[in-house]
């Protein structure tokens, strides 16, 4: 099986610690709410759900599906079509995105991938922490802070050639989450027939092929209307 640029979607390199950690950091810092009153002191943005961070590191790291939500948004009117459209093939042709595509495997609530050694690292260098809120009584619930030093360590990220892919591609995660609830994104990626159909444990199949063929229809709608208004 493979992407429209030929590359094998069966063999495929694990991501290392440190690649899903810089992931971690840059959701943080792009989708990440202010912090309130009460949280922990010298941190700037929060994710108040391990949920919501699952589903937007799903985006991150999957173009297709990226593509696919982005396409949606042109399709009803949300994001302008001339300057989305660009966008959506991008995602779906170019090299770049695809250098930085690691697949989930999906288990009962949606794709997910363990995150406790990712945050140590950022713990351990002072750039994010974890609060857990709960206890024997109620269920555990993990909120995620971003610090101070975590947000100048994403502004360095801007500056690197390669890595600032990653906070260039948040921005493209942001506006596709908006402000939804873990919940809501969940909702949303199952609608995905190849999502939803993944057996569990296994890596959620890629929806490539589909989002090229949806792309081709829109493109050609618009050039009839571009035609079709040029002519009367």
């Amino acid at each position: 099986m493979s992407q429209g640029n030929g590359t094998d979607l069966m063999v495929r390199p694990t991501p290392s610690i440190m690649q899903h950690a810089i992931r971690m950091l840059v959701i943080l810092d792009g989708c990440g709410e202010p912090v309130a009153q009460g949280d922990p002191v010298g941190c700037v943005a929060v994710i108040r759900a391990e949920l919501r961070l699952q589903a937007l590191d799903f985006w991150l790291r999957n173009p297709d599906y990226l593509a696919g939500e982005l396409l949606t948004m042109v399709e009803d009117g949300s994001l302008p079509r001339g300057e989305f459209l660009k966008v959506v093939e991008e995602l779906l042709e170019n090299r770049e995105p695809d250098l930085h595509w690691y697949p989930m495997p999906r288990w009962h609530h949606g794709a997910y991938e363990a995150i406790d050694d990712a945050f140590s690292v950022l713990s351990a260098y002072g750039l994010a922490q974890v609060r857990r809120l709960g206890g024997i009584q109620k269920t555990a619930r993990s909120q995620f802070f971003l610090t101070d030093a975590g947000r100048a360590a994403v502004a360095g990220l801007r500056r690197e050639p390669v890595l600032s892919w990653y906070t260039e591609q948040v921005k493209l995660v942001a506006l596709v989450a908006g402000c939804d609830v873990g919940s809501k994104l969940k909702k949303r990626q199952y609608q995905q027939a190849e999502y939803a159909r993944t057996k569990l444990g296994t890596n959620i199949t890629p929806i490539h092929a589909g989002v090229r063929d949806r792309l081709e229809v829109v493109k050609e709608a618009s050039d009839a209307s571009a035609s079709a208004e040029g002519e009367s």
